[in-house]
């Protein structure tokens, strides 16, 4: 796969259903997230939002990276939401998944209906909240 340099030429080359799920996903992220940055990482596109930290990112199935192999993509052909602080966010209904990791979890999406707004924006607000204390720390270090 040849550098993608942006976060709009990675949304344009996804499959129609995950263009879809990343441009919804997307606006709800810059809305919530007005004070984040967003950048393309891994030479891929892949949209990442950070504001004092890494706040999430948006990573569709089809964006292979890593051990994966293009027949797996198909079996979890899912559009990822990750919170790079995801270990310290409630949780309490067990939206967000470790998927064998300590500190990112995710959660994932199938359709457009998948994505309950409400819940998003309230992940979204807790993970600014959570950035927010990290710049505070900053400013009496």
């Amino acid at each position: 796969m040849a550098s993608i340099t942006t976060v709009d030429e990675m949304i344009m080359s996804l499959p129609k259903a995950e263009q879809v799920i990343t441009r919804r996903l997307r606006e709800l992220v810059l809305e919530c997230l007005p004070d984040a940055t967003e950048r393309g990482y891994y030479g891929l596109g892949v949209p990442f939002y950070r504001h004092h930290r890494m706040i999430c990112f948006i990573w569709p199935a089809s964006v292979v990276w890593g051990p994966k192999r293009h027949s797996e993509v198909k079996k979890t052909a899912t559009v990822s939401l990750g919170f790079c602080q995801g270990n310290l966010m409630s949780n309490e209904d067990g939206i967000l998944h470790a998927e064998g990791r300590k500190q990112v979890y995710v959660m994932s999406f199938r359709s457009l209906k998948e994505i309950e707004e409400t819940r998003v924006r309230a992940l979204l607000f807790e993970a600014s909240l959570i950035d927010d204390a990290f710049g505070k720390k900053k400013e009496k270090g």
